[in-house]
């Protein structure tokens, strides 16, 4: 039975071995960058099995205004059960009366734009013109 608790960076090797695991690349190298992230994220929700992290969800922003899904994530072998669906559940009724709730994925990956086209979320511009911009530091 899966069971949804907050946690914070105590779980970072968990959390980095779902990141490899998922082959997110950008999150791999210092771990200790990764858990000081992790410890300055507004809201870590995970998803555990018999104790064992197999998902989470990542949230930043200010909790009134705006609410940024940076992280959604499963371990592979746990994919279709539901669990990234009941993590965004749980984070979408935590959060209900914040203005923007914003996350962004690849235009190219069809399964995420599709399992979050299924749990309501719209793509921008498709009801409310809006553009996209953003400046990215490239790792070295």
């Amino acid at each position: 039975m899966i069971e949804y608790k907050e946690f914070r960076s105590e779980l970072i090797n968990e959390v980095y071995s779902i990141y490899e695991e998922n082959q997110w690349k950008s999150y791999l190298g210092d771990k200790e960058k990764l858990s000081r992230a992790f410890e300055q994220s507004l809201y870590l929700l995970g998803a555990f099995e018999e104790g064992n992290l197999v998902g989470f969800v990542r949230c930043i922003g200010d909790s009134e205004y705006i609410l940024y899904v940076q992280d959604l994530i499963v371990k592979p072998s746990y994919y279709r059960q539901g669990i990234g669906k009941a993590l965004m559940a749980r984070v979408a009724e935590k959060y209900s009366s914040v203005r923007q709730f914003v996350l962004i994925t690849d235009e190219d990956d069809e399964a995420s734009n599709a399992f979050y086209r299924a749990i309501g979320l719209v793509k921008s511009g498709s009801r409310f013109p809006v553009n996209l911009y953003f400046r990215e530091r490239r790792a070295d």
